[in-house]
């Protein structure tokens, strides 16, 4: 069982490793250089880049998630305490972070890539970038617990 546990939460933090640094490069490379386009280059960029990010991002995403419940529930059933917690916090942040995603970054990746499929503007553009910007912090940061929530329970299995 030790090694089923350990192996699930190498998968967990490989796993929401990649959102993790998709995120932290949405909030340092990709917000400060879209002040620098225009509105359509905005629209065309981020519809794009929201297509196939939202279809492609939830394999790292639902593994993440489920590999660390699982992680958390196994730890517990071994147990122990620390990884089973350490686990049950990581999971908890992922929640939030899916909770913040879909109530605000998806109705944004939504209209972006829709107007971008039209090949047009999407009316407020940089609202909606200025919406998506506004929940980019803390969606990294609850990463940043993920990950640091798992580095325990790897270092304590």
């Amino acid at each position: 069982m030790e090694v089923l546990l350990q192996t699930l939460a190498v998968i967990a933090t490989m796993a929401n490793a990649v959102v993790y640094g998709t995120d932290v490069f949405g909030a340092l490379v990709q917000r400060p250089a879209l002040a620098h386009v225009d509105d359509a280059t905005l629209t065309s960029v981020m519809g794009q880049t929201h297509r196939f990010g939202d279809a492609r991002m939830v394999v790292p995403g639902v593994t993440g998630l489920v590999s660390t419940v699982v992680t958390a529930g196994l730890a517990g059933f071994e147990g122990k305490p620390v990884p089973s917690v350490a686990a049950g916090v990581s999971a908890l942040a992922l929640v939030i972070w899916l909770a913040i995603y879909n109530k605000v970054s998806v109705p944004v990746n939504k209209a972006l890539t829709s107007a971008a499929l039209e090949c047009k503007v999407a009316p407020d553009a940089r609202g909606l970038q200025r919406t998506w910007d506004s929940v980019i912090n803390v969606r990294v940061l609850l990463q940043a617990v993920a990950l640091g929530a798992m580095c325990v329970v790897l270092s304590t299995t």
